[in-house]
């Protein structure tokens, strides 16, 4: 009853939010208004989506409905370093929501009444409710629960019956783009000609001679470069140098990793807690109140995998028995108490093909039916099922290679449940199965198990004692006093003997400063209050307290020369060197001459298996276009000098093995369209918010 419980303990939210909206409406019109001081025009945006302006208030009313739906999903509140994911997919949410509204419209595509019913209390239930709706006693997903609720809505009060409609919109939502993501990877088509390139591309074979002279066979000073060359380069290729929102910023760290009499108590207490979880005759009760984590009892169903904190130490479990404590890999230490294992519902998995039916007349089924029937000749014939499910699934299976994962027998249709729960070996099913959705083919990939297991788990975190962190954080604070600016900062830290650090070119939106994790509010300082050479206050982060300077800071455009001058001058220096060596190689009739220009950085390399799929030349390194030169030669002849990132190459040909025919290019049809399907969600999404002109300015505020 997860879900419901925290629908009703919203409620009490839902109205302090109206509440507090009223008298932001009767007391807050000169504090939100365009001349505000704390919230002006342009203080309030946090980003723009197709022209416009997304409010601080929008996005954080977004944010809230996600932070809601992960607290229903995992049953308590997001950290902050999961708030990050939460702010990511509400702001996504934004973007879907102008983006693709549109596109949606565009395409016909709808959540009907009747899907929406069917995916909050039909056969086909969303997994966000599956999950949370569990029967504890079973484990199984159980529907009476999500009824009673749903019946009680017709008497609840109005923020009730608002929240859960917001809800089912979120589930359409989801829906639309399953549907929307979904349509694109099945209309991904390759034709013939293109799989036999292909095909050709991976079998076509060179036996080259190559010759490579890297960059530094030319000395630096030997080529003379002006500023105007570099500004003149610039000019020509800002986008290689495009700058975002980046800044350079000092900081001293001071550590508060637990000290060594922090380790030796928590082994103390982990130790003692253990011995008393092994006569526990409560153990759920016991390590609920004394495990660091949350929750602390579960029911492994068949399938589950039990904690590998667990398995990796212990060969095989018995109930009644505690295991530990062990170290985990995040430095935590756990036990294990084994409370039960008990025969219960059988679970299975399977994967299938859905060739769907719904609303179509007998004439359109058959057609159906014939073309599943193919398929699954195919099958029985050695065909790949994972790739099948893939060009043929019709749900959301599909990306998945078909797989449902472990199932009990209520879970699924009559039809589907009976042919499965029937089989007594893992394999194909001979025959089509037919239910209300369409024809199935199914793949049974895993037997009926019965044996669940409870498992009472205690973790202790090892983390820094209140001595050791107050320690730290004085010596933090007082830095911090005593430093005003930022050379009183460097002054002092070679005082104290405290070493500086620095962190260039920090994205705006940025979590991590170096190597130290989640410290986003020194980067959003560095961002939105601080100016040059400005010192920060003290900022707790996961392991040590920070005290930050900031060097500089640059705004997002085009580059400027000064800010890049190092790699420009990079590029135009191999530009004139490349000359350099094209022209020293010129009039040298083979390419043991040529070496013998550079006989100490030039190499001549024998390739015999060069490939035309390749971008990588053994022994040289990435050149796309000297391995196309080669195959687009005749036998015998050798190339201009090519210029590659990496120097100049010069390749003869010696022989062209080229790929043999074959009779079906089916299977490189198949997995060229199976690549571009994976591709397709995410290419459309980055092009039209590219069209939409997404601005993100959230760094300002979080």
């Amino acid at each position: 009853m997860a879900l419901i419980k925290q629908i009703r303990q919203r409620t009490g939210l839902a109205i302090g939010v109206i509440a507090g909206g009223l008298i932001l409406f009767l007391l807050g019109g000169d504090l939100l208004s365009p001349n505000s001081t704390l919230l002006n025009s342009s203080q309030n945006i946090v980003g723009e989506i197709a022209g416009e302006d997304i409010t601080y208030e929008e996005y954080v009313a977004k944010v809230e409905e996600f932070r809601i739906a992960y607290q229903q999903r995992t049953g308590r509140a997001p950290s902050e370093v999961e708030m990050f994911t939460v702010r990511e997919q509400a702001w996504q949410a934004m973007i879907v929501e102008r983006v693709f509204k549109e596109e949606y419209e565009k395409l016909g595509l709808t959540i009907s009444p009747a899907e929406l019913v069917d995916m909050v209390q039909g056969k086909n239930i969303v997994p966000e409710l599956r999950q949370q709706l569990v029967n504890p006693q079973t484990g199984q997903f159980d529907k009476s629960q999500l009824i009673t609720f749903l019946q009680s809505l017709e008497t609840a009060d109005p923020a009730q019956q608002a929240f859960w409609a917001q809800q089912e919109q979120i589930f359409a939502d989801s829906r639309l783009r399953i549907k929307y993501d979904n349509m694109l990877a099945t209309s991904e088509y390759v034709t013939t000609a293109e799989a036999k390139m292909e095909y050709n591309a991976a079998n076509s074979i060179a036996d080259a001679s190559i010759l490579f002279v890297p960059y530094y066979a030319v000395e630096d000073d030997a080529v003379t470069i002006s500023d105007s060359e570099l500004q003149s380069y610039l000019n020509s290729h800002q986008d290689m140098f495009k700058t975002g929102n980046t800044a350079n910023v000092e900081y001293v760290s001071f550590s508060i990793l637990p000290s060594g009499e922090d380790s030796a108590e928590v082994i103390s207490n982990i130790r003692q807690l253990t011995d008393e979880l092994r006569t526990s005759e409560n153990d759920s009760v016991f390590v609920n109140r004394n495990s660091d984590l949350r929750p602390a009892f579960y029911t492994f169903r068949p399938g589950d995998q039990l904690p590998a904190d667990l398995t990796n130490n212990v060969d095989a479990i018995e109930a009644g028995e505690t295991y530990g404590p062990f170290v985990t890999a995040n430095g935590t230490y756990v036990s294990f108490k084994v409370t039960d294992q008990y025969s219960g519902t059988p679970r299975m998995r399977a994967s299938h093909i859905l060739f769907g039916t719904e609303g179509m007349d007998d004439a359109a089924k058959a057609q159906v039916k014939t073309q599943a029937e193919e398929v699954l000749a195919d099958l029985k014939n050695g065909g790949d099922f994972a790739l099948a499910a893939r060009q043929y699934g019709q749900d959301g299976t599909s990306q998945t290679g078909g797989d449902l994962g472990w199932f009990a027998k209520a879970d699924f249709v009559d039809a589907f449940a009976e042919a499965t729960y029937a089989r007594n070996t893992t394999g194909l099913l001979p025959n089509l199965v037919e239910t209300e959705y369409g024809y199935h083919i199914i793949e049974v990939t895993e037997l009926p198990q019965t044996e669940y297991t409870k498992l009472a788990v205690l973790q202790l975190e090892l983390v820094a004692s209140d001595a050791t962190r107050n320690e730290a954080f004085r010596n933090a604070d007082s830095f911090a006093a005593e430093s005003g600016n930022r050379n009183e900062f460097s002054e002092n830290a070679v005082d104290k003997g405290y070493r500086v650090l620095q962190a260039n070119n920090i994205d705006a939106s940025a979590r991590n400063l170096n190597n130290l994790q989640n410290a986003r509010e020194v980067i959003r300082w560095a961002f939105a209050e601080a100016s040059t050479g400005e010192v920060s206050p003290v900022f707790e982060l996961d392991n040590a307290y920070i005290v930050a300077s900031l060097v500089s800071r640059k705004e997002e455009g085009d580059a400027k020369l000064e800010d890049v001058r190092a790699q420009v001058e990079g590029q135009v220096r191999n530009e004139k060197k490349a000359e350099v060596i094209k022209q020293a190689l010129a009039g040298k009739s083979s390419l043991e001459d040529m070496k013998a220009v550079y006989p100490e950085a030039a190499s001549l390399n024998e390739i015999p298996d060069l490939k035309l799929s390749s971008s990588v030349i053994p022994g040289i390194g990435f050149a796309p276009k000297a391995v196309g030169a080669i195959f687009g030669i005749s036998q015998g002849e050798t190339t201009q000098p090519l210029t590659e990132d990496i120097g100049v190459i010069v390749a003869k040909l010696n022989t062209l093995t080229p790929a043999a025919e074959i009779g079906d290019y089916s299977g490189y049809q198949a997995q060229l369209a199976q690549n571009a399907a994976q591709r397709s969600s995410y290419q459309v999404m980055m092009a039209l918010q590219d069209l939409a002109d997404v601005k993100d300015f959230r760094y300002k505020f979080f």
